[in-house]
């Protein structure tokens, strides 16, 4: 598989299958993916475009991978932590309230290491960081710790 930044845009990955066939998906800035099957005679035609929204592509990460795998799992450690995404809902307690208020290192013990908003990241974001819904926020910790901090975070 080959990646190419598109400025921009994205990234594109390409592959090419056991059966010589070219593929491409594009993963868009805004969470959206593009796949695109290339014809078999000419490798640089496409003969088929389908873009998928951010709820289709969580839909067929979900049949590609094993059912044990989930989709919110960005990285496992021998170390027994795991790093996740948790996405904040519109109607979330949190919305508008400032990361502090979670106290979610004190309760859970979990670090939340980044926030993600639209098509940019907030790196170590400070306790008076305000939380907005549709924030992705990617935590460390230990399983159940993550887990306590979805269930925190999932407060409505």
């Amino acid at each position: 598989m080959s990646t190419t930044p598109l400025p921009g845009i994205g990234v594109q990955y390409d592959l090419t299958t056991r059966e010589h066939r070219h593929l491409s998906v594009v993963a868009h800035r805004d969470g959206t993916r593009t796949v695109n099957l290339y014809r078999a005679d000419d490798p640089d035609a496409c003969a088929q475009s389908l873009h998928l929204t951010v709820a289709e592509t969580t839909s067929l990460i979900d049949a590609l991978m094993p059912s044990h795998h989930s989709p919110n799992l960005l990285h496992t450690t021998d170390l027994g932590l795991v790093a996740e995404r948790i996405e904040l809902s519109g109607h979330s307690y949190w919305n508008g309230r400032v990361l502090g208020e979670t106290r979610m290192r004190t309760e859970t013990g979990v670090s939340i290491v980044a926030v993600l908003r639209r098509a940019e990241a907030r790196p170590s974001p400070a306790p008076d960081f305000r939380l907005a819904g549709g924030d992705t926020l990617i935590v460390i910790g230990t399983r159940e710790g993550v887990d306590a901090a979805a269930s925190i975070l999932g407060r409505e």
